[in-house]
């Protein structure tokens, strides 16, 4: 197999008991069916950032032990070059974030199309996350775009305000923090309404709270953003 000198670790956080399905459940059922050794599929998760693509790549990869299995961000790898996709077909599984960041060049789409049907013929999962449906994403090779078409395609639906500090409130307690909802409402009002913004100020605040000492409260957390703008 290749080597890829990537950070590859999966985000601890990023499992299916902290993603909040919303409309997605059928997406967030197909993926853990795959997990269970379902016959061999090829999927297109797409959506716009903070959708919870990369979440439910991680996921999808996260605690497997009996398959080999890779998730792979693409954007992360761009600057390595089209030849880490060398080799992956051995993989069971192999989960593939960020396809637009690459798509479009032709090195990374002959390599993506050789990968798809060396995938195909080792009979391994396949699964791409981007921005766009395949019909909607740049492709300079057309036998990719029509492989890409070929997939299984979910649109990631954005959560309402509820489920929105719903899965807030998951993300804090699965770091041990105590979040209120006044507070969790404080926080939503006042970050970008993606789930990586989200989880990002959640991280900075986690740590503040641990160096301080202090509770997640309402005055906490806005002494805690003005010190940082």
């Amino acid at each position: 197999m290749a080597q890829i000198p990537l950070p590859l670790v999966l985000g601890k956080h990023s499992r299916f008991e902290t993603f909040v399905r919303g409309e997605n459940d059928a997406v967030v059922a197909h993926l853990q069916a795959l997990r269970s050794g379902s016959d061999p599929e090829i999927l297109w998760l797409w959506g716009p950032e903070g959708s919870g693509k990369s979440h439910l790549l991680q996921a999808t990869c996260a605690g497997i032990t009996a398959q080999r299995v890779m998730y792979l961000p693409l954007r992360a790898a761009q600057a390595s070059g089209a030849e880490v996709l060398q080799g992956l077909e051995t993989l069971d599984m192999l989960t593939l974030d960020d396809v637009d960041a690459v798509s479009g060049d032709a090195d990374w789409d002959q390599a993506l199309f050789g990968l798809y049907n060396r995938m195909q013929a080792e009979r391994g999962h396949l699964i791409f996350a981007a921005r766009r449906a395949p019909a909607n994403t740049q492709f300079s090779l057309p036998d990719l775009a029509s492989r890409a078409g070929g997939a299984a395609v979910y649109q990631l639906r954005p959560l309402n305000d509820e489920r929105l500090l719903l899965a807030l409130q998951g993300h804090a307690n699965a770091r041990g923090l105590d979040l209120r909802d006044a507070a969790a409402r404080y926080l939503l009002a006042r970050v970008s309404r993606n789930m990586g913004a989200i989880c990002q100020w959640l991280d900075e605040l986690d740590t503040a709270s641990l160096v301080a000492k202090r509770k997640l409260t309402i005055p906490f957390i806005r002494a805690a953003m003005t010190e940082r703008s």
